[in-house]
């Protein structure tokens, strides 16, 4: 029996020093995840582990065993971290089997014995709670009979005290529990008794400094959610002022579409009435039937035909003066010399009036000669001729100049009933909004298959032109694609251009499969097609201002890769910013623009594949020459343009073809036979100019100056520039051709 509760007893103990293990090792995961917890529920912890382990201390070294547990009873400065040396009690073990196996007592007697001694100790038999009572008097677990050093190791490092330490050379509490019985241990277990030089103190001390780290770092955790809640707050705030200020913009953007459009219908409104006024002082279309056809034909207003009878009446005027002076001189009354010649003179006079007179017996009655004035009164008289002649011319130069006058604001009011007319069989009169932000106000012009208007950008607040292309429903689907193809290309083009002489590209949208929009920089002024018409020419300075920002502008054009030739420049698409000679210019149309890439551009130019397209007016001989091969063109087919524009500015007309259509310039080869330019007498223009013109308009190309040449002509460069050139040239000159010693002498 004894030997089975041996067995039993050391099965026990391993059972117990695994559970040690695991608890030792749950207690260092416990120990890592405590410093991770919050300081109160650290401290709880703490406090209850401290309460345990001190009344397990108590327990333990109230208790005592035997007397081997006095004897072996010892100071030590080793804290008990585990269950200790079982080397002492295995050195006992097989004595004590030596000896009972050398007793040979009966089983009758060892029974006797056994319960003798169960008698004595209790009056019971052996429990397995009495070999744990020296732990704390209740026996009820192994495991609370372990010192508390091994059942709470955090304790041990935390919260250990000199009281609770364990001398090294004392039992283990197995020893002691056990003491005469043998016990059978399967395997050698190890131990390791660690020590420390950390105190009270310094535990104290890093456990103040590790709470206030976690007081600091939850302080920034606390400061750092305020400030999250007071952004958070704050985002709110603005994210609510956002909405408001985005309502206060809907109410501002439809208070100023409101505004706009109530004025542009008081504009309409008035553009009206006055083209109803100045159709009766101007003068109006009326449709006339001509066949089968109907023809509109002008009528000119009562201004023009008052202007047309004060022409009659002073033109009448003048004849009747002219009929007045004839017959003024033939009473101019005789001069000297024939006062004082011969009498004999007298009788043929005499007979003469007699002859026209007739004879005293005539019966036909012949008027008298007129009576001869003085020579006071002929002077007096020729005189007043004189002036109301004077009179005369004055008033019909001042009748001239008020009918070109009054043909220049017809030319306006022609120009306003038609695009009073095209805006009222326009389906975007009524003011639309198109791509939800651009607002039509009123149509500006109308071309072939596009649409004009003054629209208002409603997200960048300003002004822009509208070009609305509306293709021919009728056309077949591949001529549609060429036709939107040619606009994308033409975006594409002038969306990347940047000059201040260029027209800028701000948008690009479609409305449906048939109409698309390009929106473009408004310009208050009108094109220089409409200025010259109305002016008729300008000056030199004010022309030549406009040619040199012509060309900056083509010089930017050809600096740019790929450079691009313009190919229609015309007054038609030069448009005058403040609608006059002497302000600033902008190129637009951009439609028939040439791309000179590498592959299509060589040394000789490019293949001109559109021949036929453009204004025949303004394009070089080149651009008409037709054979096997399409011609080559450069940038000089800008240059030729430039000194078109340049002469017809300065002379009023064109130089080539300025009466004849385009047809009749392709059927009589007008351009072609275009060799030489020939400048009128009048107006006066300088001779730099003059020779500034024939370098633009060279038939030959090869002798044609290009963009980069011409942009360097002394004639565009400032006045002290050229002046400068001009010196250098003198003084080269004057070293060049030795003056004599007395030459060199200064006067004042």
């Amino acid at each position: 029996w004894s030997i089975n509760n041996s067995q039993l007893v050391l099965t026990l103990i391993t059972i117990v020093v695994s559970i040690v293990q695991c608890l030792w090792k749950t207690s260092l995961c416990a120990m890592d995840e405590l410093h991770s917890l919050d300081p109160r529920r650290q401290e709880l912890l703490e406090a209850r582990f401290t309460g345990v382990a001190s009344g397990s201390t108590g327990s333990t070294g109230s208790c005592s065993v035997g007397a081997k547990a006095s004897t072996n009873n010892e100071s030590s400065n080793h804290s008990f971290g585990s269950l200790g040396s079982l080397s002492d009690k295995e050195s006992e073990t097989p004595e004590k089997k030596q000896s009972e196996s050398s007793r040979g007592r009966k089983r009758k007697a060892e029974n006797q014995n056994e319960s003798s001694q169960g008698k004595s100790i209790g009056g019971r038999g052996h429990k397995i709670s009495d070999y744990f009572e020296y732990q704390g008097g209740n026996g009820s677990s192994p495991v609370r009979g372990i010192p508390p050093a091994i059942r709470s190791p955090q304790n041990s490092h935390s919260h250990s005290t000199p009281s609770s330490s364990v001398r090294p050379n004392s039992p283990s509490p197995t020893a002691l529990a056990f003491g005469d019985h043998p016990v059978v241990q399967p395997k050698q277990l190890s131990f390791k008794i660690t020590q420390t030089d950390l105190t009270m103190l310094k535990l104290a001390a890093l456990e103040n400094n590790k709470n206030q780290d976690l007081e600091k770092k939850e302080g920034r955790i606390d400061d750092l959610l305020r400030a999250n809640c007071d952004l958070r707050r704050q985002i709110d705030d603005q994210q609510k002022l956002l909405e408001k200020y985005k309502e206060r913009l809907n109410k501002c953007i439809s208070m100023s579409k409101k505004l706009l459009i109530e004025k542009s219908t008081q504009e309409k409104l008035s553009s009206r009435e006055k083209s109803m006024q100045d159709r009766l002082r101007l003068g109006h279309f009326t449709t006339v039937r001509h066949g089968a056809s109907f023809t509109e034909q002008w009528t000119d207003g009562f201004a023009f035909q008052n202007l047309v009878k004060q022409q009659e009446w002073v033109n009448q005027q003048r004849e009747d003066i002219e009929r007045q002076r004839k017959l003024l001189a033939k009473r101019k009354p005789p001069t000297a010399n024939n006062s004082q010649a011969p009498s004999t003179n007298s009788e043929p006079k005499q007979r003469k009036n007699k002859a026209v007179n007739g004879a005293e017996n005539d019966p036909f009655v012949r008027p008298n000669l007129p009576q001869l004035l003085t020579l006071a009164e002929y002077h007096e008289q020729e005189e007043i001729f004189k002036l109301r002649l004077g009179h005369l011319k004055k008033e019909e130069a001042e009748i001239q100049a008020e009918l070109e006058r009054l043909e220049r604001v017809r030319n306006l009011h022609i120009r306003e009933l038609k695009r009073i007319n095209n805006e009222d069989n326009s389906q975007f009169k009524d003011h639309p909004t198109l791509n939800e932000r651009y607002l039509l106000l009123h149509l500006l012009g109308r071309g072939g298959f596009s649409e004009v208007y003054k629209a208002f950008d409603l997200y960048e607040q300003r002004y822009a032109a509208v070009k609305i292309h509306q293709l021919n429903k009728s056309w077949r689907d591949e001529k549609k694609e060429n036709y939107h193809k040619h606009a994308c290309r033409e975006y594409r083009i002038h969306k990347e251009l940047d000059h201040p002489r260029i027209v800028k590209l701000y948008d690009y949208f479609s409305l449906d499969t048939d109409t698309f929009c390009t929106v473009l920089e408004y310009c208050e002024g009108n094109d220089l097609d409409f200025y010259l018409k109305q002016h008729k020419l300008m000056s030199e300075k004010e022309a030549r201002s406009i040619v040199m920002q012509i060309v900056n502008a083509l010089r930017y054009l050809n600096e740019i890769k790929p450079p691009i030739i313009h190919y229609d420049l015309k007054p038609g698409n030069i448009l005058l910013v403040d609608g006059t000679a002497c302000g600033e210019i902008k190129i637009t149309d951009f439609g028939l623009s040439k791309i000179m890439d590498d592959d299509s551009y060589g040394v000789d130019g490019m293949d001109l594949t559109s021949q036929g397209a453009g204004t025949y007016w303004y394009l070089p001989p080149e651009c008409f020459v037709v054979g096997k091969e399409p011609p080559k063109i450069s940038n000089k087919v800008d240059v030729w343009s430039v000194g078109v524009i340049f002469f017809q500015c300065l002379y009023g007309r064109k130089p080539f073809g300025h009466n004849q259509s385009q047809q009749d310039i392709l059927q009589e080869n007008t351009i072609l036979k275009a060799t030489e330019v020939q400048f009128p007498v009048k107006p006066v223009v300088s001779s730099e100019a003059k020779a500034f013109i024939r370098r633009c308009l060279a038939y030959r190309k090869e002798d044609r100056f290009d963009v980069h040449q011409l942009a360097n002509d002394p004639y565009l460069l400032p006045h002290m520039r050229r002046s400068n050139s001009s010196g250098n040239l003198h003084m080269a000159g004057l070293t060049a051709s030795p003056t004599p010693p007395s030459s060199s002498i200064i006067t004042y």
